[in-house]
């Protein structure tokens, strides 16, 4: 039975169910019908605080996370002042940082998967033309959001899709660029998804990320990190995976069918972050949240986890 039904046209062509979607692929555009997903959303507590200090109608927490939720980026990190719109604004360098590295052109159909509030969506709704885009998402609440704030313009398209990251009800070779800002950590498998990105991929198709990286040594230590250590941190952030290196990622890639084309460490350049999200939990009354971010933040001080900004290519 249908759930919910969006589109921004007429529906024509042959219909294909997928993932707990049916979907059309009327010449180069996609339309989507939502039908019911097999499966419930992960647990991702800070969202759940989020949205209710939004709700709420919390100014510093819509400045802070309103539009992206995610890291910032400083190109001088000592120029950070710790306000709630500085940080804003490096949420935003964060976003076009990342889609900067994939070469992102009008007339492209791009998807960015773990879209959130849509921040990334608007960011290149408003910096290009003529684009097609779509926000994909497993947390209903987050699209609902994402549907109200963010509105096409300059000839674009935008369209914002429920489902899971390992299984895409996208159709093979409908896109351009495939996004994935700061979210990889929270899907089932690293591998499923780089295929799955691969599939709906074009030939020449670019796949740019963000993550949290860790050194090799840092690794090790990780797989013995007891079960209160995880909880700690699953506690606010909910299923985290971070033990997956630059090595396993190129692994991971040729595996995929692509091609490392371009890695940046930009920890120095977010660590401001930390302090600023700490004090937004700190400020609605979440102290195990702001403690474990707080926790994450001394292990990017310490070297063990690289935040890394990764293209790929597909492979010739």
């Amino acid at each position: 039975m249908f759930e919910s039904c969006h589109s921004d046209q007429e529906f024509s062509g042959k219909a294909t169910l997928r993932g707990g979607f049916l979907y059309f692929c009327p010449g180069s555009t996609l339309s989507v019908w939502e039908v019911s997903m097999r499966s419930s959303p992960r647990s991702l507590p800070y969202f759940d605080i989020l949205l209710e200090q939004l709700q709420q109608g919390d100014e510093t927490v819509r400045q802070v996370f309103g539009r992206h939720v995610h890291w910032g980026y400083w190109s001088s990190p000592e120029t950070a002042d710790g306000s709630a719109r500085d940080f804003s604004l490096a949420a935003e360098r964060l976003a076009q940082q990342v889609y900067a590295g994939a070469r992102v052109q009008e007339n492209d159909s791009l998807l960015d998967v773990g879209c959130g509030f849509g921040g990334t969506i608007a960011s290149l709704n408003e910096s290009y033309g003529a684009l097609q885009l779509t926000g994909l998402n497993i947390d209903s609440r987050q699209l609902d959001r994402a549907r109200q704030e963010v509105k096409p313009r300059a000839n674009n398209r935008i369209a914002f899709v429920a489902g899971d990251a390992c299984r895409m009800p996208i159709p093979d070779a409908s896109m351009d660029v495939v996004l994935a800002v700061e979210c990889i950590f929270h899907f089932p498998s690293r591998r499923d998804f780089f295929h799955e990105a691969r599939r709906v991929l074009r030939p020449g198709g670019r796949l740019s990320l963000s993550d949290f990286v860790p050194i090799a040594v840092y690794r090790f230590l990780q797989r013995g990190f007891s079960a209160a250590g995880e909880a700690f941190v699953a506690g606010t952030y909910g299923r985290v995976d971070s033990c997956v290196t630059l090595a396993d990622y190129r692994a991971l890639a040729a595996e995929a069918g692509f091609t490392l084309t371009e890695q940046r460490d930009v920890t120095r350049n977010t660590l401001p972050t930390y302090p600023v999200v700490r004090d937004v939990f700190a400020r609605a009354g979440n102290h195990p949240a702001a403690r474990a971010t707080a926790a994450v933040g001394l292990l990017s001080k310490l070297g063990g986890l690289r935040y890394r900004i990764l293209h790929f290519s597909v492979a010739e």
